[in-house]
């Protein structure tokens, strides 16, 4: 078909041979859904009326018509164009608030994506892990310039002396001061404190950024000093209080950090990365965790644990790494045993020893501990001293401590030289120190262990036992410290002991298959480590972080033998070192009822309520209550309705 030839009425040419029956419909006229309105339909229905042909029914286009009009339309077309300028403003202020609707949607997504968890746990893996590393290596300077003065005063004897007490006592006493004048909640461990706080207790000021402040300064001064406290109990404590903190500056993104169980989850994590970092033992920092805090443990949490745990302890050994203490990512405490022959299956009942001896040893230590603690609460007058005087008890327990371990008197009877990690260290070496002859320079800095006069197993036991009544005081100062660490030493040395006695009573080593195998005191001393650490904390654990500290598992299955010998034993005898701290502290915490405490579920409810209770009743006088008042002491008073029925409270 040829287009037709004939114009439309403004001008347009006509492609279907007719005049073209259209009716332009501004916007302005239009509803948001394009539909005209009734006034823009009235509107063009009249000037339709008017100009266009009776006999034709034109089609409803909607736009703006951009053409010449006819002389017939001019006067429409001026009103036309005052209304298209009105909806270029309205297009513009539709088109304005589309964008501030696509920048808050934007603006959510990016906060929702920020608030995630894995966003939240790597910033908490990251903190801790700089935490960790910057406490380490200022303890650690802190112990150079220890030993550094100590040698620049020889041979003056009485100004080594006076370098040796002075030095340690300085910075336990800036410790004990500055807790005390910051924060006293960062005093101890802080795992007994989480274990109550991941049961639904508050505990006011535990978790503040002044705690963090005074946990981290303190303990660092603590660990530089050279006495035999902890840092993963505090460290747990710390990794607690940063996710607290952490948790409510990621509460702008997502709400679910402001949540009483968002907030718990947060902080079970926080106690994984606490034992992960400390120790770079992500996986046995995650089982210590669960064994240590919880009761009952969400699964949901498991991976949040592990990829914090990880990404700190990854972080930590890559600082290490940075500041050349390490050439590549090892462990912490590695060691060098073989692995084609690590142990024979006659050496299991000298493991088996070391697993109930350490059971033993666990819950003597966690008896004393609390006698220690007990004993100066029970006194009076003896705690009401001590609390006017706060620096005395830290003070003399310096004193006393730095004063034994002084090595030209009785330290060098003792390795009295070496600081916590140097004795850890020298512990799990592999040479075997009783069968060592000639120049004792040659095994390094094992060389402290071999005295000319006395045996090397002589002063092996001589350490462990000045070590484990000084950790026991040591742990009781009003400093923040942990236990693990002095005991995880004090195991290292009962191993070493057995090892070095299997190693005397079999000088050629033991017969396998026509081969001769040397018994290795080093393995003997990482099995006791995992064993005393385990019955203290009646955790099984310990064997894996053991694993990771030292970087083999040759010895998996004796570590682990020895771990449930020492926890039966141990579980049997005595509550694990932080319920007991929880029991000593009266904090409001229940813990579990153990196969050895079945007779306590005989006892009634009315076995431990309180009969005799001072209550106000409705009907009570004034003079009444101001004898009651007069003659009791309790806070809180409970009210009742009448005095006809008897009140029992807790």
């Amino acid at each position: 078909m040829q287009p037709s030839q004939s114009l439309r009425r403004g001008g347009e040419q006509s492609w279907w041979g007719s005049a073209p029956q259209y009716q332009y419909m501004p916007f302005e006229h239009c509803t948001s859904y394009g539909l005209p309105s009734e006034n823009g339909a009235l509107q063009h229905r009249l000037h339709r009326d008017a100009g266009l042909r009776a006999n034709t029914r034109p089609t409803q286009i909607y736009g703006h018509y951009k053409q010449q009009f006819s002389d017939k339309e001019q006067d429409t077309g001026m009103s036309k164009k005052m209304g298209s300028s009105e909806s270029m403003d309205s297009k513009d202020e539709d088109h304005y608030s589309k964008c501030q609707g696509c920048v808050r949607r934007l603006g959510h997504v990016v906060r929702r994506k920020l608030g995630e968890d894995w966003i939240f746990l790597v910033l908490l893996g990251l903190l801790m892990a700089l935490v960790s590393w910057s406490m380490d290596y200022v303890s650690a300077k802190s112990l150079q310039a220890y030993k550094w003065s100590y040698y620049q005063m020889q041979p003056n004897l009485p100004l080594q002396y006076l370098v040796w007490v002075t030095f340690p006592l300085t910075l336990i006493l800036f410790s004990a001061v500055f807790c005390h004048l910051i924060s006293p909640q960062a005093v101890g461990s802080g795992i007994p404190e989480m274990k109550t706080i991941l049961r639904g207790v508050i505990l006011k000021e535990y978790l503040t950024l002044k705690a963090f402040v005074a946990k981290v300064v303190a303990l660092t001064a603590g660990l530089g000093s050279g006495i035999p406290v902890g840092k993963e109990g505090p460290f747990v404590h710390i990794a607690s209080i940063c996710a607290a903190v952490l948790s409510k500056f990621m509460s702008m993104f997502c709400g679910v950090y402001e949540t009483a169980s968002g907030q718990l989850d947060l902080l079970v994590s926080a106690c994984a990365v606490g034992v992960g970092c400390c120790f770079a033992a992500p996986v046995g920092g995650v089982l210590f965790s669960i064994e240590v805090t919880s009761t009952y443990f969400a699964v949901r949490n498991y991976w949040r644990g592990f990829f914090a745990a990880t990404f700190s302890a990854f972080v930590f050994r890559v600082l290490a790494v940075w500041n050349k203490d390490a050439v590549t990512i090892t462990a912490l405490f590695r060691t060098n045993f073989r692995m084609d022959f690590p142990f024979d299956l006659q050496e299991l009942p000298a493991f088996a020893i070391i697993g109930i001896c350490c059971g033993f040893l666990g819950a003597v230590f966690v008896y004393l501990h609390r006698q220690v603690m007990l004993g100066v609460r029970k006194h009076k007058a003896l705690s009401q001293f001590l609390a006017k005087h706060r620096l005395l008890y830290p003070g003399i327990v310096t004193f006393i401590i730095a004063s034994f371990t002084f090595p030209p008197g009785i330290g060098q009877f003792m390795a009295g030289e070496l600081m916590p990690r140097e004795a850890i260290s020298t512990l799990f070496d592999n040479n075997t120190w009783v069968k060592h002859v000639g120049d004792p320079e040659s095994l390094g800095r094992s060389a402290v262990w071999i005295h000319p006069r006395v045996n090397v197993i002589i002063i092996i036991f001589l350490f462990f036992i000045m070590k484990f009544w000084m950790s026991i005081v040591a742990t009781t100062m009003p400093i923040p410290c942990g236990g693990f660490m002095p005991v995880f030493v004090l195991g290292a040395a009962f191993g070493r002991l057995v090892g070095e006695i299997m190693a005397m009573l079999f000088p050629d080593g033991i017969l396998f298959d026509d081969i001769i195998y040397k018994i290795l005191p080093g393995g003997y001393a990482v099995i006791g480590a995992a064993a005393l650490t385990g019955a203290v904390s009646h955790t099984v654990s310990t064997a894996v972080i053991c694993f990771e500290l030292t970087g083999q598992i040759a010895h998996i299955l004796p570590m682990m033998v020895a771990v449930i010998l020492a926890n039966m034993v141990a579980q049997s005898l005595q509550p694990s070192l932080y319920d007991s701290i929880i029991q000593v502290k009266k904090l409001p915490y229940l813990p579990d009822l153990g196969w050895n405490q079945l007779s306590k579920f005989t006892i009634f409810v009315e076995d431990i309520m309180v009969r005799d209770v001072k209550f106000v009743s409705a009907t009570c006088t004034y003079g009444e209550l101001r004898t009651l008042l007069q003659t009791t002491t309790v806070k809180t008073l409970p009210l009742v309705d009448s005095k006809g029925y008897p009140a029992y409270v807790p």
